[in-house]
């Protein structure tokens, strides 16, 4: 028999029944975006057509493989990380569109991104909108200054690359006639500046300076603007296309000088443009290479891109997606099931001298004022077709 007072029970039960589902929609409705109690919406901008599509596709293709392996093991505290992949054709214009679309979507954080004219676009996006941005293929300064609390990069930076390259022909070699060839756009004049750097502190500058409009082979002028000082290192800015093209001409019209170029170029896609023309250019890199079976992160890569796209070949592009894919997913973890990008960001920061597993001078550091992983640079050479780490400069003196 109901009394009146199990009655008053009864209601006041059912009105904190109802309270709880207010106060958790209200919950859901003042929390970030992108987070249900089963899914992360990841969202990406990358150069998936267009002249550097290479990088685009193969940067999202690592990543994706890191993520369907997580997934496939539950998750991160039990929810599944969902990428929404677009493309910005490596064009700022279409950068802005890009992230104005990932906004809309209502993605949670953003990630392996290509490029630093579209980065130039995408990390004050990722700033005002306060949307996490972790894993950007660049190495660009302008990620770091001045400091950015919503961009996580992984990589080296340019800074790094160029100094590695300037130290080693300077110190090692002897070499003091250093020029420069370098695309039109921020890319190019972000490691034109870090080349500039690294020649400071010898006293020197670049003995000359070429350039090429951007997205194109137009190439001759730049060519011409250092050819004529007699340059015994030519330092080449760009994707593969048009670095590839510099080489080529210049082997084709007898001018040898030592050949390098920075990690952005898309390692494996420049080889194969270069064809017979690429014994013995350099390449600096952010990731160890992945013949490097021996270390754990690198049999994890090739094992994970074999079972979930085996048909994709091993490439740095793809491994770099990997490792950020690596990075983004730590930060997910540390941040707890009670997940907000501020969280984020913090657990991000949390990161001290972090073993990922790709050998002893590769350790992941982060702090409040700190957001650049890594600053380690791998010296690599065309042998034979592939790129192969040395360490000796003094190879470099045998001519192709």
């Amino acid at each position: 028999m109901t009394t009146p007072g199990s009655k008053i029970k009864t209601q006041r039960y059912g009105i904190w029944i109802i309270m709880i589902g207010l106060l958790t929609l209200i919950g859901q409705a003042w929390g970030d975006p992108g987070v249900t109690d089963n899914e992360i919406l990841i969202g990406s901008c990358a150069a998936l057509e267009g002249p550097a599509n290479f990088l685009g596709t193969q940067t999202v293709l690592g990543a994706s493989a890191y993520l369907k392996m997580v997934n496939e093991q539950g998750g991160v505290h039990g929810r599944k990380i969902k990428l929404l992949s677009y493309n910005d054709s490596y064009e700022p214009d279409k950068a802005i569109e890009c992230f104005n679309r990932l906004k809309q979507e209502g993605v949670f954080a953003a990630g392996f991104f290509v490029g630093t004219p579209t980065a130039a676009k995408h990390a004050p996006m990722a700033e005002s909108n306060k949307i996490p941005l972790i894993g950007l293929f660049t190495g660009a300064q302008l990620l770091h200054e001045p400091f950015k609390h919503y961009v996580i990069s992984v990589r080296a930076s340019y800074y790094d690359e160029a100094r590695e390259q300037v130290d080693h022909l300077w110190n090692e070699l002897g070499i003091r006639k250093i020029a420069v060839i370098y695309q039109e756009d921020a890319f190019g004049v972000a490691v034109l500046e870090g080349v500039k750097l690294a020649l400071k502190k010898y006293n020197a500058t670049p003995i000359a300076l070429g350039s090429f409009p951007r997205n194109t082979l137009d190439v001759d002028r730049g060519i011409g603007q250092v050819r004529a000082a007699n340059p015994e290192a030519v330092i080449m800015v760009g994707p593969y296309a048009p670095v590839a093209e510099i080489v080529k001409r210049g082997r084709t019209a007898g001018w040898n000088p030592i050949y390098l170029t920075v990690s952005f170029v898309g390692t494996e896609a420049y080889i194969k443009a270069l064809g017979k023309d690429g014994e013995g250019v350099v390449i600096t890199q952010v990731v160890p290479p992945y013949q490097r079976n021996d270390l754990p992160t690198v049999a994890l890569y090739l094992k994970t891109l074999k079972k979930y796209f085996p048909e994709a070949e091993p490439n740095f592009v793809s491994f770099e997606g990997f490792v950020d894919a690596m990075v983004m997913v730590e930060g997910l973890k540390r941040a707890g099931r009670d997940l907000t990008r501020e969280k984020l960001i913090t657990a991000i920061e949390s990161i001290k001298n972090l073993d990922m597993g790709l050998g002893p001078q590769l350790k992941l550091n982060y702090g409040p004022d700190d957001h650049k992983g890594f600053d380690t640079v791998y010296s690599t050479a065309v042998r034979g077709g592939r790129a192969v780490a040395f360490t000796d400069w003094r190879e470099l003196k045998k001519k192709p």
